[in-house]
């Protein structure tokens, strides 16, 4: 990435979409259809206007920035998604360029919508963070056996359901389901134990035939991208659920994600050193070079008629599994993927008690309550809350951000 690079478009030092950001996304306006956009500062570059002004010369795009998601357009491969963002960074940089010249390319983002940026296909949600695996076990487990015995040795995770994946803003309607007391048999009812779990996810940018692995070394070039993702759960409805076979309603009722898909080549200068993983893993998920990214995340709840409140500031370095290890053993047995599926990185908690991703991790199931200044409290999530989340980076002068994803729980 270039450094020292300076956008003729103002914004904030500490904006999330600066130029060294330009996530992709989908928007619409009210004369403009649902179409493909990028962001900069407080603006969108309406990407098909700027093509048709000759400002786009060079690509094979066909039709793909009218559509309504970035399927078709991640499918045109990186040499072209890659190509384009860094073309966009050369206009911005240039006060003469096309796209400087017709600023009616720009659209304020307050007069914008914006729309699931793709269509998902499949959705996983992995468990890869060791602490809040850790601190679950304790919970419900011998505290001295936290960690389940495959935990360490491969990527745990789960087939979601992405039909109910929403956008930033969508409400959350609180789901019912059965729920089983400490004594008696089990009754059916809205959630009682409405959570949030603060994830990251990322998008498939390339697929792979049936039956084809992706080996760990190839994983990042199958990789277009990464999004906040919030992944709601009723932990009532899933306690009594879940055995055997996993998450299931408790789960399936919502998850919400940031509408500003950040590119892999963005992060590289956030790129760290994945934690050790003791035992060694097994072949097909070693590789050179293991790395996750400095990425500080934010989670903050906001009853009705009260100011937000953070509850945890966590980062997304501290998973032990990492995606490259998590797209690598999801296809180890010949599964094929499919651009626009999505992996979410499961609950990201930190060591400290500020840094855990989930009101069943802050309060302790319960048991320790979080207080607001107006004296209320939460054990979890009540009907008018809403959550939101946030993700930032910053190294030197170079900086970006993922926006917010948000939701607000309704009956």
């Amino acid at each position: 990435m270039k450094s020292h690079m300076k956008s003729w478009v103002p914004y904030p030092e500490d904006h999330h979409f600066t130029i060294y950001n330009l996530p992709y996304g989908v928007f619409s306006t009210e004369e403009i259809t649902p179409r493909i956009g990028i962001a900069i500062g407080d603006h969108v570059i309406h990407l098909e206007a700027l093509r048709k002004l000759n400002g786009l010369s060079g690509y094979a795009l066909e039709q793909t920035l009218v559509q309504d998601t970035l399927n078709d357009f991640i499918a045109l491969g990186k040499s072209t998604t890659v190509k384009l963002r860094e073309d966009i960074q050369s206009q911005l940089s240039d006060s003469e360029s096309t796209l400087a010249r017709h600023p009616e390319c720009l659209i304020p983002m307050s007069q914008v919508n914006m729309h699931l940026p793709v269509s998902i296909g499949d959705y996983t949600d992995f468990y890869s963070s060791k602490e809040h695996a850790t601190n679950l076990g304790m919970m419900f487990r011998d505290p001295e056996n936290a960690l389940l015995p495959n935990w360490l040795h491969l990527p745990v995770g789960y087939h979601g359901r992405s039909s109910s994946i929403v956008v930033s803003g969508t409400e959350i309607k609180r789901p019912s389901g059965q729920t089983k007391p400490i004594d008696g048999p089990p009754v059916f009812g809205p959630t009682k134990r409405l959570d949030f779990e603060l994830e990251m996810a990322f998008i498939v940018g390339k697929g792979n035939t049936l039956g084809e692995p992706i080996s760990i070394d190839e994983a990042e070039d199958h990789i277009f991208g990464m999004v906040i993702f919030n992944d709601w759960s009723a932990r009532d409805i899933q306690k009594w659920e879940y055995v055997p076979l996993g998450p299931f309603l408790g789960k399936s009722f919502a998850s919400s994600i940031s509408p500003w898909v950040v590119t892999m080549e963005a992060l590289q200068p956030f790129a760290l050193k994945a934690p050790e993983q003791d035992p060694a893993v097994l072949p097909y998920l070693q590789s050179e070079g293991r790395k996750n990214y400095d990425l500080s995340l934010e989670v903050s709840i906001k009853p009705m008629s009260e100011a937000p409140l953070v509850v945890s500031r966590s980062n997304f370095k501290y998973m032990y599994w990492t995606m490259q290890q998590q797209l690598a053993h999801h296809t180890i047995n010949g599964c094929n993927v499919r651009v626009g599926d999505m992996m979410a990185s499961g609950t990201i908690s930190g060591v400290e008690e500020n840094s855990y991703g989930s009101l069943l991790e802050i309060t302790w199931a319960g048991k320790n309550p979080i207080e607001f200044p107006s004296g209320s409290s939460r054990k979890f999530l009540q009907d008018g809350d809403s959550v939101a989340m946030t993700a930032y980076a910053r190294k030197g002068e170079i900086a970006l951000g993922f926006g917010e994803v948000n939701g607000k729980i309704i009956e």
